[in-house]
C-alpha cells in the first residue's frame, strides 16, 4: 500500500488567489510565503493524481490551519477533512487543525477530531505565533495529543523568518522554512518534551530539513561542558538519552521537501536518496507534497517510480513500511475504498 503522508488541501471557502492560475501570497514585506494554487481545493484532481501514480491514500492538511488562532476556522477545516474522507472512502485521511496556544479550545477540538471525526493526527507549523514548539505555553497541547493518541505532523511555518537577509530570492521558502524545521527538532529534543511524553509520535516534514546531515556537528555541541555552555542559561539543555536516540527512535520523517514542480523523477529521487542515508529507515514515511511541490499527475507517477528504483529500502518505505506506526488502524481505513 502506498500512503502519501503529505498532501495539501484547502477548503473552497478558504482558498485565496485566482481560480485558474497559480499565484503567490506575499507578506507585509513583499516576501513570498505561500503558493496560491487552484489545485489545493480540487479533491477530484487529487484522486486523478493518486490513480495515475498508484497511490492508495493521501493524508490531508491545510496551510490555513498550520498556525491558526481562530477556533471557528479550525473547526471548518476539520469538518471539511472529515467530509473529504466521507466523500472519497478509503482515499483521504485528514489531520486535525487547532488553536494550539489556547489550551482549553485546543484540547476540546482535538478530542472532537479524535473521537467524532476519527482524525488520527494533528498538524502544526514549526513555529506558532512566533513561539518555538518547546514553549511552556504549548505543553498542554503536546500532553493532549499524547493522551488522545494523536500523532503530530510538523510542517514548516507558513511565514518568512524575520531576518532581513532572507528578504530576497525567495529565501524564506527556499531555506528559511527548512531552517525553522531543524531548529524546531533540536529544541524539541533538548527541551525534554519527548522524555516527558514517551508515547508521543511526531512526524517532521522534509526529512526534518536534512537534520541528519548535521549530526556530526550536533553531537559535538551537545557536549556542553566541552563548549563552555553547561551552566549558561538556555544553552546547557540536554535530554536524558543521546541525541542520536531521539533522531533514530522517537521522531518520524516524511520524504518530501524537494521543490518541483517539474523534474520530479530526478530532483525528487536525489533528495530522497540523500535522506535515506541520513535518518533511520524505520522512521521514514512516503510523501509527495502534492499539489505544492509537484502538480502534474505524470510527474508524481515518475517520482514514485524513481524513488522505488533507488533500492529495496526505498521500495519498502514507499510501500508503507512505517505507515501503521503513525496510523495504527490504517488498513481498516483503506478497506473503505469503493
Amino acid at each position: 500500500m502506498i500512503v502519501d503522508f503529505q498532501q495539501h488541501y484547502t477548503p473552497p471557502e478558504l482558498l485565496k488567489g485566482k481560480r485558474d492560475v497559480v499565484s503567490v501570497q506575499l507578506d507585509e514585506h513583499g516576501n513570498p510565503n505561500y503558493l496560491l494554487n487552484p489545485l489545493l481545493s480540487d479533491l477530484a484532481a487529487h484522486i486523478r493524481m493518486m490513480d495515475r501514480a498508484g497511490i492508495d491514500a493521501g493524508v490531508l492538511t491545510c496551510g490555513s490551519g498550520f498556525d491558526q488562532p481562530d477556533l471557528a476556522v479550525c473547526r471548518l477545516i476539520n469538518d471539511r477533512m472529515k467530509q473529504a474522507a466521507d466523500d472519497f472512502p478509503g482515499r483521504f485521511i485528514g489531520l486535525a487543525h487547532v488553536p494550539a496556544l489556547k489550551p482549553a479550545e485546543a484540547a476540546a477540538e482535538m478530542k472532537r477530531c479524535a473521537v467524532e471525526l476519527q482524525l488520527p493526527g494533528v498538524v502544526v507549523g514549526s513555529e506558532l505565533q512566533g513561539q518555538s514548539l518547546d514553549a511552556e505555553a504549548l505543553r498542554p497541547f503536546w500532553r493532549t495529543a499524547a493522551d488522545l493518541g494523536l500523532y503530530v505532523f510538523i510542517h514548516p511555518l507558513p511565514n518568512v523568518i524575520r531576518w532581513e537577509h532572507m528578504y530576497a530570492d525567495d529565501l524564506g521558502r527556499m531555506l528559511g522554512w527548512q531552517f525553522s524545521l531543524m531548529v524546531a527538532a533540536v529544541r524539541m529534543i533538548n527541551s525534554g518534551l519527548l522524555d516527558e511524553l514517551p508515547t508521543l509520535n511526531v512526524q517532521f516534514s522534509h526529512f526534518a530539513a536534512g537534520l541528519g546531515r548535521y549530526l556530526g556537528r550536533i553531537r559535538g555541541f551537545q557536549q556542553r561542558d566541552k563548549w563552555g555552555t553547561a551552566a549558561v542559561p538556555g544553552h546547557g539543555r540536554r535530554p536524558k538519552r543521546s541525541f542520536d536516540h531521539y533522531l533514530e527512535n522517537r521522531l518520524f520523517y516524511d520524504c518530501a521537501g524537494w521543490a518541483g514542480p517539474d523534474h520530479a523523477a530526478d530532483w525528487g529521487a536525489e533528495w530522497v536518496r540523500f535522506g535515506l542515508q541520513e535518518v533511520a529507515l524505520s522512521q521514514i514515511v512516503f510523501a509527495t507534497d502534492y499539489p505544492q511541490a509537484v502538480r502534474d499527475p505524470q510527474e508524481v507517477a515518475e517520482y514514485v517510480a524513481a524513488v522505488r528504483a533507488l533500492g529495496s529500502n526505498a521500495r519498502a518505505m514507499v510501500d508503507g513500511l512505517n505507515a501503521e506506526k503513525l496510523i495504527p488502524d490504517l488498513k481498516q481505513r483503506l478497506r473503505k475504498k469503493a
